[in-house]
């Protein structure tokens, strides 16, 4: 559909851009990326003709740009800019129907029905027909933004481009703008180049990016490759950090604060830990990154404070979660930012214990008891309840872990409990066997992320080994006191 080969430019004579070449093919969404400067903007100029190439070819359907007069090219290509103006005070359905000139014909022109129909379509498309007769000189800049768009559609082209087509808009409209463009190239083979400043729209939405850096092509591949975090730290020179989007496979960026985090380095110890009959409370200086299977705060996050809260053996409720977090509201807990776990265990059998080594340390915090113990390779011969969970493991990390070292910690804490369930023969009551664990089982990692950085968790490695140790002893010595408790 579009073919540049070795095209520079710039203007009067200074050149911006040097040596770009790249394909874009019907029905992409193509999204061009960097910073300031880099030329994304003079690009699209000379991709829709307005700005001279001072070398190389610029290909649209295979014949150069140059050879198109100026209503052929519009009846390709549209253009919306980032910063359109109006200088006529026209409603909002005429300024979209300005759209339609590249398709006109004669010397007189006439509006046919066919002209009113696209016009209607796109303006419902980009949700403007509610103030289609209102002036434009009237409308906030991200309504005027939608009519620009309405207009460049109107066109019915084949290659859309656009500068920062988000400018101005809400969350809303900008999900709904890229959702319809998305729709438009996988249905109509609408082909659209488009400059993205927000690097996560970029990735969420573009099916390849260009990204560009002083005048020349970085690199031009999926969105995967090009928002690496060692690539866009380079280019853009600020600190970012790459995370897989929660829904979708595609990549997003987060930006890290210049903090001088030693400043907040604290350990995590007993001091910070409250024992009653109905709760067992910590809260830390600074939300800690978490991952946990809470029932308020589960997967990862970050939280400040940690509630194991106990109750009755035959609790039972429909909607666990929000009864867990109307239950933290009446005890002065805000819910987004506690990690909260239930136990039928009596809290005073708690064990905890601070572990250290010369240049991290840990705090464990275990309530368990084992009366519905569960042999995992025989869980199908037990029925499914949903009941309070009695082996709830804390381990509180005074270091900064990696996202595999959260991951193997998990690990460690699993493979010490069952260590210890096994050493102390705790049978599964239903097949005899030695049991893994309890049915309803919680675990805590939480990292203060401030101090030595802990790569590994694996059971061999530095940390690994100390979990081991603490999740091991801890264990053991809350089951005993469970247990003794118990005996008549």
């Amino acid at each position: 559909m579009l073919s540049v080969q070795k095209v520079s430019g710039g203007y009067s004579g200074e050149t911006v851009l040097t040596d770009i070449s790249f394909e874009v093919e019907r029905g992409e969404l193509f999204g061009i990326l960097g910073p300031n400067g880099s030329g994304k903007t003079t690009l699209l100029k000379m991709l829709s003709g307005i700005l001279p190439i001072q070398q190389g070819e610029i290909l649209i359907r295979g014949k150069r740009i140059q050879e198109y007069v100026v209503k052929q090219l519009a009846q390709i290509v549209a253009v919306l800019s980032q910063h359109s103006s109006q200088s006529f005070s026209y409603n909002v359905r005429e300024t979209v129907s300005l759209g339609r000139y590249a398709h006109q014909k004669g010397w007189f022109q006439s509006w046919s029905k066919e002209d009113e129909e696209i016009v209607q379509r796109v303006m419902n498309q980009t949700g403007i027909s509610p103030f289609q007769n209102k002036n434009i000189q009237e409308l906030s800049g991200g309504e005027k933004q939608r009519v620009f768009l309405a207009q460049a559609l109107a066109q019915e082209p084949e290659i859309l481009l656009l500068d920062e087509p988000t400018n101005h808009l809400d969350l809303s409209y900008q999900k709904e703008l890229l959702d319809l463009l998305k729709q438009w190239t996988s249905e109509n083979g609408l082909t659209v180049i488009s400059i993205f400043h927000d690097l996560n729209l970029a990735g969420l939405y573009c099916d390849r990016l260009l990204l560009l850096e002083k005048g020349t092509i970085n690199i031009n591949h999926i969105p995967n490759e090009v928002l690496r975090e060692e690539r866009i730290r380079e280019v853009y020179h600020t600190d970012i950090q790459k995370h897989p989007h929660p829904k979708v496979a595609a990549p997003q960026m987060v930006l890290l604060p210049e903090v001088n985090r030693e400043v907040n380095h604290y350990v995590i110890n007993e001091s910070m830990l409250i024992v009653s009959n109905e709760i067992i409370e910590l809260q830390t200086p600074t939300p800690l990154r978490t991952m946990s299977s809470g029932v308020i705060g589960s997967g990862t996050g970050w939280h400040h404070t940690f509630v194991n809260r106990h109750v009755h053996k035959n609790y039972d409720c429909s909607d666990h979660r929000l009864e867990m977090a109307s239950f933290l509201r009446s005890k002065g807990f805000e819910p987004s930012e506690t990690v909260g776990m239930m136990t039928a265990v009596v809290l005073e059998d708690v064990v905890y214990q601070r572990f250290e080594q010369s240049d991290f340390s840990l705090f464990v915090v275990v309530t368990a008891g084992v009366g519905n113990a569960i042999d995992a390779s025989k869980s199908e011969l037990h029925s499914y309840e949903m009941t309070p969970g009695t082996i709830n493991t804390w381990v509180f990390v005074s270091g900064e872990l990696t996202e595999e070292a959260f991951i193997q910690s998990i690990m460690t804490a699993t493979e010490a409990k069952v260590k210890a369930i096994h050493d102390l023969k705790v049978l599964d009551s239903v097949t005899g066997t030695i049991a893994t664990g309890t049915s309803t089982d919680s675990i805590l990692i939480a990292a203060t992320q401030t101090g030595k950085v802990l790569e590994y968790a694996g059971t061999i490695t530095p940390l690994g080994k100390l979990i081991s140790k603490a999740v091991y002893q801890c264990t053991t010595e809350a089951i005993k006191k469970s247990q003794k408790r118990k005996q008549p």
